[in-house]
């Protein structure tokens, strides 16, 4: 896999990534009152999100990097458009993220559950359920929590780092099994606007029709 396709697949932790299974259990992070208020905060932010456009720069640990634009409806929806000259799409449909490469003809179906992407898409998002939370931090305007999927810890922890006043994402990462650390910066973000459902549809690049780029 070149450099370009293992940093974008690593975005979702697609399956060429995924660790051997029997990761140990999280261990939970112990969370004071104020804490506690701050992880309410941020589940009634990610839940007021029903539409985002922004733009987003993915940086690898070897000095990889990407960008494009992104397109995010709640629940389920969402697309990365690679700049070009990168050949490479990536939406979730609702039901699968899909790994589309137009150059090699190449397509991936995973299911959203099994991917990081599940988090953000699904219809109410909590950093309880399903989630354990192993390191909170909230200093200098920011707040940083890390989550590690319970049923499935193998994937590795996803970070999402947010500033304060106004409460806004601004960056994730994830930390695969075997430490490799995939960075994602959002910037110029667009809430509630309206998207075209078609931007969360695709063409099979093995046909001869072209995508919508």
């Amino acid at each position: 896999m070149s450099k370009l396709r293992y940093l974008i697949a690593s975005l979702l932790l697609l399956g060429a990534l995924a660790a051997p299974a029997g990761a140990a259990p999280p261990q939970s992070r112990a969370l004071t009152p104020p804490e506690r208020a701050d992880v309410q905060r941020i589940e009634q932010y990610l839940n007021g999100i029903h539409t985002l456009t922004a733009r987003f720069q993915q940086f690898a640990q070897d000095g990889g990097t990407a960008g494009g634009k992104l397109f995010l409806a709640r629940p389920g929806h969402m697309r990365f458009e690679y700049d070009p000259p990168s050949p490479i799409l990536l939406v979730a449909d609702g039901m699968f993220v899909v790994y589309i490469d137009n150059k090699l003809k190449e397509i991936t179906y995973l299911p959203i559950s099994s991917t990081p992407a599940w988090f953000l898409l699904r219809d109410k998002v909590s950093l309880e359920d399903g989630v354990t939370i192993t390191r909170f931090e909230h200093n200098a305007g920011a707040i940083r929590v890390s989550l590690v999927e319970n049923k499935s810890p193998e994937n590795g922890t996803l970070t999402l780092v947010f500033s304060d006043q106004p409460l806004e994402l601004k960056q994730w990462s994830i930390v695969d099994q075997q430490g490799r650390n995939t960075v994602v910066s959002l910037s110029d973000p667009h809430y509630g606007v309206t998207i075209d459902p078609q931007a969360f549809t695709y063409v099979d690049p093995r046909t001869k029709r072209h995508d919508m780029r």
